[in-house]
């Protein structure tokens, strides 16, 4: 009996440390290339070994340091932000990480924590969230559907809203999630013609995220459809009150450099 119970143990013993020593050879194989975008607070973190986060193609997700909710249904997000003081925003593509970070902290603080993160995460074979987080995710007090304009159509005006969203997920998404950010179709008003949008990960505090919008974006879906006259991006309530505190440190330093 105790030789049966004994044998049982080492066989288990070597079964757990052929597991650790796979888990570790996955992890040195792994290959996270690290990647610049156009806004200087955030990186880009790519899977070089087929290893992905969400099934191919999927629509990226948002999560926020402010997010307790979302956080509970993603233990990579929650890692991350306890792991990396300073990591504000996380995006989570197909094959990719979008990490945003306070201007503040330097990216060698951060960089080589994310990638030890990542490359865990990608060996163990975990998801990246639950699957109740889209659920989570869409309820109102999430905060995700503020702002996010609703419109009724005609089957005209359904077809020409199809037309811009495919325009945009192939002509226009593959661009930005090159550059580690994504970009969301939020609907067309068929009053005015304007196009409301969401820009994500890499784009959201980008610098040149308005010219994109206006002279690329905008430009192009003018060009393709008629019925487009402009485009505007959806913002977060975070973001506008970032954005009007912005602009009123602006003004503050404007009035200081006249008066002197």
């Amino acid at each position: 009996m105790l030789r049966t119970v004994f044998s049982r143990q080492a066989q288990l013993s070597g079964r757990n440390s052929a597991f650790a020593a796979r888990s570790v050879l996955l992890r040195r194989l792994l290959h996270i290339e690290t990647l610049t975008t156009p806004n200087d607070n955030a990186l880009k973190y790519l899977s070089k070994d087929g290893e992905l986060l969400q099934p191919r193609g999927s629509k990226s997700i948002v999560i926020k340091n402010t997010d307790k909710t979302l956080l509970e249904h993603s233990k990579l997000a929650e890692t991350l932000f306890v792991q990396c003081p300073g990591v504000e925003t996380v995006m989570i593509g197909d094959d990719f990480l979008t990490v945003n970070k306070d201007s503040m902290v330097h990216w060698n603080q951060i960089t080589p924590t994310v990638i030890e993160i990542l490359t865990a995460h990608l060996s163990s074979g975990a998801e990246a969230v639950s699957p109740e987080f889209k659920g989570v995710q869409e309820e109102k007090d999430g905060g995700y559907n503020i702002n996010i304009p609703k419109f009724e159509y005609n089957e005209e005006e359904e077809e020409i809203s199809e037309l811009i969203d495919e325009l945009i997920d192939t002509r226009i998404r593959p661009a930005i999630l090159d550059d580690g950010g994504d970009i969301d179709y939020r609907g067309w008003d068929p009053k005015t013609g304007t196009v409301y949008l969401k820009l994500q990960g890499a784009c959201t505090s980008c610098s040149s995220s308005e010219v994109t919008l206006k002279y690329g974006i905008e430009s192009m879906l003018k060009h393709y459809v008629d019925e487009v006259n402009e485009v505007i991006q959806v913002i977060d309530p975070e973001q506008q009150v970032a954005l009007k505190e912005f602009d009123k440190l602006e003004k503050k330093l404007s009035e200081k450099e006249t008066s002197a």
